[in-house]
C-alpha cells in the first residue's frame, strides 16, 4: 500500500525523465526504482526503466523491464515495439522478427512509432516493409525531416535513386543542417559537370559549420563530387581535411589490431587443421570476405543473382556467437588475446550450428546464402573448422586501389584504421599477412577472386565463382544489376549497373598525395606496379 502522501504514477514517471533531462541519471534511477516498488502493476513504470536501462547501456535490463510491462498489457502496441526494439539491441533478431511482423499487420499510434518500426524492419532486411513504414510516418509527420531521411535510405537500399533524392530535397528544405543528407545525396549517383551540388557545398562550407562531424560529412561529400567531374587535386583538399578531422575524434591505436592478427597467424597453424576439421556438417553458408571496397559487394550480387543462392547481407553472426561461446569458458577471456588463444580449443561443431541456428529464419529462404561480412578475414581458419563444408571466397584488389577506396569511404562506426594513410598501409600489411597465412595453413580452402580480373572477364571469373561453390551455372548471374534484392552496403548504388572498370587504377589520379601510404606498402613488401 502507498501512503496519501506517495506521488501518482504519472508524476514520478515524470520525475524520472525530467533528472535524466538534468544529467542526473543516478536520481533518475531512485525515482524510477520507487515507481517501481511503489506501484509494480503500472506498466508504464516499466516501460519507462526498459527506456531509461537502454540509455544507460543495459540492454538486458532493458528487455527484463519491458518484458514485465507487456506482461500487464499484453495488447499494448508501444511495449511489443519497446521489446522488439530490446531483442535487436541484444542481438536476437530471430526472437525479434515473428514480434515485429505482428506488428507490421497493424495500426500504430503515430509516425515515431511507425518509424521505430520501419528501422527495425530495415534491420532485419525487410526493407520493402520498411518503406511502407517510413512512407506512413511521414504521411502522419510531414514536418519531421528525418522520415523523409530514413525514406531516402531505404529507396537506395532498394535502388529506387529517382525516389531517394526527392526525398533527401525533403530532407534539406526542412532542415538545412542535417549535413548526412549532403553525402547520402552525393553518393547516390555520378556527378556530373552538368549537374552536381559542388557551388552549394562549397558555400556551406565557406559560412562554417560548426558540429565536427556534420563538417567530416560535408566535406566527404565535396571531395565526392569533386572526383566525380575530375578535379582531383580540389577533391583531395577535401578529402584530406575530412580525413583527418574523423581521426581527431577517435581514440584507437592500429597496433592493437596489428597484434592481433599475428596472434591469429601464431595460434592457427597447420597442425590444428590436419585431421581436426570436425565442425558442424551444414554447407549452406557462402563467406565472401576481405578488405571492404574491393569488390565483395559485386561478387555477391553475382552469386545472389543464382536461384539457390540468398543474400543475407553482412552479418555479425559468427563473431557474436564466438564471443558468446567464449563468455562461457572458465575463466572468460579478458582480452583480444586471451579471445584469440581460446577460440583455438572451442567446441567447434557447436559453434557452427550456432552460427547456422543464429542467422535463421532469413538464410532458410533458398539451399545456400552469403554472408558478407568482410571482417570475417579474420576468422576464416575458425569459419573453416567450424563449418567445413561452407564455402570460403575472399576478394583481392590493388592495395592501393583498395586502400585508396577505403580512405574516402566515410563509414559509420567500422575500420577505424581508414582514416589515417601510414595506419591504413600498416593494417593492409597484416591483413595481407594474415590471408596468406589462410593460404598456407589451409590449401585449397579458399577460392580468390581478383576485383580487375572479375571486371575485365565477368563471364569467365563468375563461372569459375559458381564451379567453387559447387552451383551450376545460370545465365542470370551476369545480370547481376537486375537482382531486385535490396544492398545496404556503400556500393548500392554501383552494384545496379552492370560491370564497368573506371575504378581500376583510380588512385593514380592521387599518386603524389599517396605517397606515404604507398611507401610503407611497398616497404612492407607489395609490389605495386603490377
Amino acid at each position: 500500500m502507498h501512503t496519501p502522501t506517495t506521488p501518482k504514477p504519472q508524476k514520478l514517471e515524470a520525475q524520472v525523465w525530467e533528472l535524466m533531462k538534468q544529467g542526473k541519471p543516478r536520481e533518475a534511477v531512485e525515482c524510477c526504482q520507487l515507481l517501481n516498488r511503489t506501484y509494480p502493476n503500472f506498466a508504464g513504470g516499466w516501460r519507462t526503466t526498459s527506456h531509461l536501462a537502454e540509455r544507460m547501456k543495459s540492454p538486458e535490463m532493458a528487455l527484463r523491464a519491458i518484458d514485465k510491462a507487456v506482461t500487464l498489457e499484453p495488447e499494448n502496441k508501444e511495449w511489443k515495439l519497446q521489446k522488439g526494439k530490446c531483442l535487436m539491441s541484444l542481438g536476437l533478431p530471430q526472437k525479434a522478427r515473428p514480434l515485429l511482423l505482428e506488428l507490421a499487420e497493424q495500426p500504430l499510434a503515430n509516425g515515431y512509432q511507425y518509424a521505430t518500426l520501419g528501422l527495425l524492419l530495415s534491420r532485419l532486411e525487410l526493407h520493402e516493409q520498411a518503406l511502407e513504414k517510413y512512407l506512413e510516418a511521414a504521411r502522419l509527420e510531414p514536418g519531421e525531416s528525418q522520415h523523409f531521411y530514413n525514406l531516402a535510405t531505404v529507396h537506395r537500399f532498394l535502388g529506387n535513386f529517382e525516389a531517394a533524392e526527392a526525398s533527401l530535397a525533403q530532407v534539406l528544405a526542412l532542415n538545412p543542417d542535417d549535413y548526412d543528407a549532403y553525402k547520402l545525396r552525393a553518393d547516390l549517383r555520378r556527378q556530373t559537370l552538368d549537374s552536381n551540388h559542388v557551388q552549394e557545398l562549397g558555400q556551406l562550407i565557406d559560412a562554417g559549420i560548426e558540429d565536427t562531424r556534420g563538417r567530416v560529412e560535408v566535406l566527404h561529400a565535396m571531395a565526392k563530387e569533386l572526383e566525380d567531374i575530375e578535379a582531383y587535386e580540389q577533391s583531395w583538399v577535401y578529402l584530406k581535411q575530412g580525413a583527418d578531422t574523423r581521426r581527431k575524434l577517435m581514440q584507437y591505436d592500429v597496433g592493437g589490431d596489428i597484434d592481433t592478427m599475428d596472434r591469429i597467424r601464431e595460434v592457427y597453424q597447420a597442425p590444428l587443421f590436419d585431421g581436426r576439421v570436425v565442425g558442424d556438417d551444414n554447407n549452406e553458408a557462402i563467406f565472401v570476405l576481405g578488405m571492404p571496397r574491393t569488390g565483395t559487394t559485386l561478387v555477391e550480387r553475382i552469386l545472389s543473382s543464382h536461384s539457390q543462392v540468398y543474400a543475407a547481407g553482412e552479418l555479425n553472426n559468427f563473431a557474436l556467437q564466438l564471443t558468446h561461446q567464449a563468455r562461457l569458458a572458465e575463466p572468460p577471456p579478458k582480452s583480444k588475446t586471451e579471445l584469440v588463444n581460446l577460440s583455438a580449443s572451442l567446441d567447434f561443431s557447436e559453434l557452427g550450428r550456432a552460427y547456422i541456428d543464429s542467422t535463421r529464419p532469413a538464410t532458410a529462404v533458398r539451399p545456400h546464402f552469403i554472408d558478407k561480412m568482410p571482417l570475417n578475414f579474420l576468422y576464416a581458419g575458425l569459419l573453416h573448422l567450424s563449418l567445413p563444408n561452407a564455402k570460403i571466397v575472399h576478394l583481392r584488389r590493388h592495395p592501393v586501389d583498395t586502400c585508396f577506396a577505403i580512405y574516402k569511404t566515410l563509414f559509420k562506426d567500422a575500420y577505424p584504421f581508414s582514416y589515417d594513410l601510414r595506419e591504413l598501409a600498416r593494417y593492409y600489411l597484416a591483413y595481407d599477412a594474415l590471408m596468406n597465412h589462410w593460404s598456407s595453413v589451409m590449401p585449397g580452402v579458399i577460392h580468390t577472386v581478383h576485383y580487375e580480373r572479375l571486371v575485365g572477364s565477368v563471364e569467365e571469373e563468375s563461372r569459375g565463382l559458381l564451379a567453387y561453390c559447387g552451383l551450376p551455372w545460370e545465365q542470370q548471374c551476369l545480370k547481376f544489376y537486375e537482382n531486385a534484392q535490396a544492398s545496404t552496403t556503400a556500393s548500392a548504388s554501383q552494384i545496379r549497373q552492370p560491370v564497368y572498370s573506371s575504378s581500376v587504377d583510380k588512385w593514380r589520379h592521387f599518386e603524389s598525395q599517396l605517397q606515404p601510404l604507398i611507401e610503407i606498402l611497398e616497404q612492407g613488401g607489395l609490389a605495386l606496379d603490377g
